[in-house]
């Protein structure tokens, strides 16, 4: 079998040329190719059931990748590209084989700025346009702030959508629940409140909240029992994992086991009763991103294990989850693995990444 650690000698032997995919070679089998390049600012990715890919440009665009050339799709929403803002997140929904539906996030121009949305939209039979693009989520206020859209979506194992909001830079507004900066949203495919959703009908708490606290949560999915984890950005220090639990708040900016970037002290120390802990934090800070919990047949040694990229340091972290912990045991650091964005896994067990710093999308893989 594979060693698990294997990546620690890695090796690479081939270069990546102006041609076609090129493999670079693992010790133990493992190859990375790279399959998409020429990106510009890519964030997130989604791959579809045919093989090709969708890949969103932080600018606004949404590419369709047919296995072997990208191409623009029409009808995209109109985006605030500023700072952090922009057209986000991408994700098929489960029944996307029959209802060809496509969530996305992005940075909504609205009053006073920009809000984190959430729109869905069907892809066209010729994967040329979305149809029936409308937003089912905006969040309650606008802000100038380029800073903290948060903002990846997942639909979870009972077809619910959670979406997760930065707080906008507003640090105090992660503790008020009469807006939805710094939360976990959670609703209804046609956007609708689920009513057993923890803080409906309590008065001055926006229904959609399943949990806040939050800074910057950039990565999220679902364990195989279910459950939600997050990765989330910190200050300098304090980039933590933690495991979503209904209607808890996670803390910030009252507790935290970072530091401002001036180097000042964060409210009011690491714990508070009444505020969740992390499962896992970084410090120094990594400025995680995307995130899978890999479930998959080709590395079966690895199957249950997170992996969360690092936009800062280059690298993937492979975390180990042990009941409400994980533990980083490995960094999988290559040339190709520069400010990895997003993480997605392939039907086959494949592991696809966002290189955002090379405008690349590379496969994972055994040959």
């Amino acid at each position: 079998m594979l060693e698990r650690s294997f990546w620690t000698c890695l090796t690479v032997l081939a270069l990546l040329g102006a041609g076609g995919p090129v493999m670079a070679q693992a010790p133990g089998g493992v190859s990375l190719t790279a399959m998409i390049k020429g990106l510009d600012t890519p964030w997130g990715l989604a791959l579809l059931p045919d093989g090709g890919a969708l890949i969103t440009e932080r600018d606004g665009a949404v590419l369709y990748w047919n296995g072997a050339e990208t191409r623009a799709l029409a009808n995209v929403p109109a985006v605030v590209a500023r700072g952090q803002g922009g057209l986000l997140d991408v994700t098929l929904a489960r029944d996307f084989k029959q209802s060809r539906e496509v969530f996305l996030t992005y940075a909504k121009p609205v009053r006073g700025g920009a809000a984190t949305a959430l729109a869905v939209a069907r892809l066209s039979n010729d994967a040329t346009r979305f149809e029936n693009l409308r937003d089912i989520f905006v969040m309650s206020t606008g802000d100038s702030s380029g800073r903290h859209f948060g903002s990846r979506v997942v639909e979870a194992p009972d077809g619910t959508l959670f979406i997760t909001i930065g707080d906008r830079g507003d640090r105090p507004s992660a503790q008020d629940r009469a807006r939805h900066n710094g939360s976990v949203i959670r609703i209804n495919r046609d956007g609708s409140v689920p009513a057993d959703n923890p803080f409906v009908g309590q008065a001055g708490i926006l229904p959609e909240i399943w949990s806040f606290g939050h800074r910057n949560p950039q990565g999220t999915d679902f364990d195989a029992q279910g459950r939600m984890w997050t990765a989330e950005h910190g200050a300098r220090g304090g980039d933590e994992v933690n495991l979503i639990k209904r209607g808890a708040n996670f803390g910030w900016p009252v507790i935290s086991y970072g530091r401002h970037y001036i180097g000042g002290k964060i409210g009011e120390g690491s714990v508070k009763p009444g505020m969740e802990q992390p499962a896992h934090y970084w410090d120094p800070s990594m400025a995680p991103s995307g995130m899978i919990i890999y479930g998959g047949d080709m590395f079966p040694e690895w199957r249950g294990d997170m992996f969360v990229g690092s936009l800062k340091f280059d690298y993937i972290s492979r975390l180990e989850i042990t009941a409400d912990q994980a533990r980083e045991v490995e960094k999988i650091q290559t040339d190709e693995t520069e400010r990895v964005r997003d993480l997605v896994e392939a039907d086959d067990g494949s592991i696809w990444f966002i290189a955002a710093g090379s405008g690349t999308v590379y496969r994972m893989a055994r040959p």
